[in-house]
């Protein structure tokens, strides 16, 4: 053996042999382990918080397998209790109250109910705002209780009232632009009937005749031209216990005139061939055609 070999025997190996693969720890340490546990400790804080929420949620909404609060669903559609508060339209079919409470529909504005056809076009509407109360529809109707008689209708045609009294109950009465058809006009008990017409004419009309009757108290027609009484066909018939023509003409002869006429206290009454009636002092005979120089100033 040489002397270098020697040496190198002798020496001792710190030298890994090459075949043999190093050996390294396995997991994890240190602050990547803290890290980690850091984290998964707080992933189950927050379940717990979302956990907590979701049941106070569920208790303070009042959730139920029938549904929310007051909001209750069944077979028959959606029933709420108490005071709701909708955002936006609300489309329903049928809106209807419990039967022992009303249904009360309120609005900082105003209510306003649509009706749509399947082309979604406006048909009705009812808009409750608050200075007026209006109602846009083709025909608008107001019925008994049992639906059976219709007391109030309205269309582009015509007004139809069926109730059996019609009261009006303000001061200036009512006022009519155009026509009215009815069969009977009364005031109330203790109180007057008065029909007028301030600037055009009051006609009364009907095919078999117009009655006028005041049971207890008078009847009074007034105007300020003329007031005639035309019967084509028939006659006018004054019966009354007294009948009484205020401020006739009084016709003098022309043979009296100049001389002293005696205190008359009855008289004659006349008419003119154009139907005028005058007074005449009675005679012995008839005066009517000497005091007959009325007819000719008319």
């Amino acid at each position: 053996m040489t002397q270098e070999q020697y040496i190198l025997a002798a020496q001792p190996n710190n030298l890994q042999r090459s075949g043999c693969a190093p050996v390294y720890p396995v997991g994890i340490y240190g602050w990547r382990k803290r890290c980690l546990y850091f984290f998964v400790l707080l992933l189950l804080v927050i379940m717990i918080v979302n956990l907590a929420l979701t049941i106070w949620i569920l208790k303070v909404m009042n959730f139920t397998v029938d549904g929310m609060g007051n909001l209750r669903v069944n077979k028959d559609g959606i029933r709420l209790e108490g005071i709701s508060q909708f955002l936006l339209p609300l489309y329903v079919k049928e809106i209807r109250s419990r039967k022992d409470s009303p249904l009360i529909l309120h609005s900082d504005r105003n209510v306003t109910v649509n009706a749509r056809n399947d082309l979604g076009q406006l048909t009705g509407q009812l808009t409750v705002g608050p200075e007026s109360v209006e109602a846009q529809c083709q025909r608008f109707e107001v019925k008994t209780n049992d639906g059976g008689k219709v007391l109030f209708s309205a269309d582009e045609e015509e007004i139809s009232i069926g109730a059996e009294k019609l009261r009006v109950t303000g001061t200036e009465g009512a006022v009519f632009g155009h026509s009215i058809e009815t069969p009977h006009i009364r005031a109330e008990p203790f109180q007057d009937l008065k029909l007028e017409s301030p600037t055009r004419t009051l006609t009364m009309e009907a095919p078999k005749g117009v009655e006028i009757s005041a049971d207890a108290g008078d009847f009074k027609a007034t105007c300020r031209k003329q007031m005639q009484l035309v019967s084509t066909e028939g006659e006018i018939f004054l019966n009354a216990n007294t009948i009484r023509l205020g401020n006739l003409p009084l016709g003098t002869s022309t043979t009296s005139l100049g001389s002293a006429v005696p205190k008359q206290t009855v008289y004659e009454l006349c008419v003119c061939p154009n139907g005028k009636l005058y007074l005449s002092p009675a005679g012995t005979g008839s005066t009517c055609h000497s005091t007959s120089n009325v007819c000719l100033w008319s």
